[in-house]
């Protein structure tokens, strides 16, 4: 058995998520590339490669990875790049896309020869969080006013545009893209390429899929423009568990269990957005706080039900371990790092990564 805590990556799974990005691809003529900063292991790359186009980054780092790694379209952003790394960002991509107009006036030379595209905020999303909000008030993310973009538009090719944030409903945005529309019409109608974002919810189950596809071919005939999606956790949903170990078990006016685990350190959303993670399968009378093993108070995963009382080494499964965890993981408290596994087809498991000691020491110094 695997020593927890680690990370399972189910291919099949991830084939699931990517069967439907193969249908809206065919189906709406949009290109897909991955999102990095919502997932970026790089050992089921080549899986993925073969049912998207590519990668979107929000850093140097993220550039390099997704070119060198990943392959396809290669999308450079940042809300800010700096002066000494611009020219590796540029060597590393096929598109750099500016955050501002001040961005793409300034660092305009260093990308001759690239498409440029810039980001537009249109000023209405549906983040149900403040923190996630790119519309919200004084937001740095894009540029909003139609006149200054208008001002620029024969520098860029294109527009990145993020106003989607774990949007399950259709029609929500179908009605964020109409708005989109009524206000930078004469803008998209100059362009030749226009990114929608991420934080489309098409692989949810039930999802308005035909009405998707058709939208997404509609917009993109009405602009003659080649449409782009970038989904994180649309193509890694429910592909991935964190599996953890009991360590104490105990009762202080509920049942209690500790993991050899952490929210803070291993899936830091939960803490973040004060969220609580799917655990087990959801059966079973014997309730249970499942906690994390740091000194944080809060450091809870939520509560679960269980088929039986809990004993000390009994391992637990805990969901949504895809987006956003591997990459935001952390050695606060010096916990373990989980190690990163994938199962195959096939059903066979392999780790392909492992954390140590040393590990802990080289990232500090």
């Amino acid at each position: 058995m695997i020593p927890t805590p680690y990370y399972l990556i189910d291919e099949a799974a991830l084939l699931r998520n990517l069967a439907i990005i193969d249908e809206v691809r065919e189906r709406s003529g949009a290109k897909v590339l991955l999102a990095l900063k919502c997932f970026a292991t790089w050992s089921v790359f080549g899986l993925m490669r073969q049912h998207m186009d590519g990668t979107t980054s929000s850093s140097l780092y993220e550039v390099k990875l997704g070119q060198q790694k990943f392959g396809g379209e290669t999308h450079a952003y940042s809300v800010a790049f700096a002066d000494h790394e611009i020219e590796d960002v540029v060597a590393h991509c096929d598109k750099i896309i500016f955050n501002s107009i001040s961005q793409l006036q300034r660092f305009a030379l260093h990308a001759a020869g690239k498409p440029v595209g810039l980001r537009l905020n249109p000023g209405v999303s549906c983040a149900s969080f403040d923190l996630a909000d790119p519309a919200r008030q004084f937001s740095r993310l894009g540029e909003s006013d139609p006149a200054r973009i208008l001002s620029v538009i024969d520098r860029i090719d294109g527009v990145m545009i993020h106003n989607n944030c774990e949007n399950r409903d259709f029609d929500r945005f179908d009605a964020l893209l109409g708005e989109v529309e009524q206000r930078y019409g004469d803008i998209l109608h100059k362009l030749k390429w226009v990114s929608l974002g991420g934080g489309i919810s098409f692989t949810a189950p039930g999802y308005a899929l035909d009405a998707f596809c058709e939208r997404l071919r509609r917009f993109a005939q009405t602009y003659g423009v080649q449409v782009y999606l970038e989904p994180g956790e649309a193509t890694v949903r429910h592909t991935t568990t964190l599996e953890v170990s009991v360590l104490d078990v105990g009762f202080n006016g509920r049942n209690l269990a500790v993991v050899d685990s952490s929210t803070e350190a291993h899936m830091l959303d939960l803490l973040i957005y004060r969220e609580t993670a799917p655990i087990g399968n959801g059966q079973g009378e014997h309730v249970y706080q499942v906690c994390g093993k740091t000194c944080l108070a809060g450091d809870i995963f939520g509560e679960a039900k269980f088929e039986r009382p809990l004993q000390i080494g009994d391992r637990i499964s805990i969901g949504d371990a895809g987006g956003y965890t591997m990459v935001k993981k952390n050695w606060f408290n010096g916990v373990h790092m989980p190690a990163i596994a994938v199962r195959k087809t096939d059903g066979s498991v392999r780790v392909v990564r492992e954390f140590d000691f040393d590990d802990y020491v080289a990232s500090l110094s």
